[in-house]
């Protein structure tokens, strides 16, 4: 499993990485926000859970953790800071923190909760993954394999994040149907305040530069105009492009 500790005190953070390594765990650290999200974005194979600071430059952590659940509405964070006056447990759990602990903390107490939130992350994905569609798939020259988290398109291979594989799931197991924005946001997204209809395109527009000979005529992954997409595993050698956005 692979943690991702979000921890701008140096000594902090190797004391951390130590015994979670200790641990067995995959440990990455990261000082900053921009830092953070760049790193959990990419990460291949995905953080399964994340040890956040709550004062740090540039971002604070409860500015990451909100930029994180929109990106991953089920990644287990647990924030260890500082900061002890309930208003700053209360703001951090409104964030969408899962644990809260304050320094200085207990080693044990802490390798305790961690296991524990990587126990419900490691269930969770087991239940997750058992899905009406195959690990991999094939469409068109795309190659898709779930179970590693990759799409590999003709000779090029890329990391697919967690929302992005969802949304492609969904996208496949909807083959020819009209999906709306809020459709999208409902049944990928489950309804996200923060998961507005420009950041589904963004996401539907990563997805074309990843399967589409040329993504501003896409064949697979049609724009309905006024409504939102339509995929098409097999579409005919002359169809039409995708409606201008």
């Amino acid at each position: 499993m692979r943690i991702l500790v979000v921890e701008d005190e140096d000594a902090i953070a190797r004391g951390l990485r130590f015994n979670f390594e200790r641990e067995g765990y995959q440990v990455d650290l990261t000082a900053n926000g921009p830092a953070a999200l760049e790193l959990y974005e990419s990460a291949q194979p995905p953080v399964d859970l994340v040890i956040l600071d709550l004062m740090l430059p540039q971002m604070s952590g409860y500015e990451i953790c909100r930029s994180l659940r929109r990106l991953d509405l089920d990644i287990p964070i647990l924030a260890l800071t500082a900061r002890t006056l309930s208003e700053d447990k209360i703001q951090a759990f409104d964030c969408g923190v899962d644990q809260y602990m304050t320094k200085p903390f207990s080693l044990p107490e802490l390798l305790s909760r961690v296991r524990n939130l990587l126990d419900k992350r490691r269930r969770h994905l087991d239940r997750r993954s058992i899905r009406p569609t195959e690990d991999v798939v094939r469409f068109s020259d795309v190659l898709v394999d779930f179970g590693r988290f990759e799409l590999k398109h003709r000779d090029e291979v890329h990391p697919l994040t967690t929302r992005e594989q969802e949304l492609l799931r969904y996208f496949l197991e909807n083959d020819g149907v009209v999906l709306s924005r809020a459709r999208l946001q409902s049944e990928v997204w489950k309804d996200s305040a923060e998961m507005s209809s420009r950041s589904i395109d963004n996401f539907v527009m990563r997805l074309r530069r990843m399967i589409e000979n040329d993504p501003s005529s896409p064949r697979h992954l049609l724009s309905i105009r006024g409504t939102g997409y339509r995929f098409l595993r097999e579409p005919a050698a002359d169809h039409n492009t995708a409606e201008p956005q």
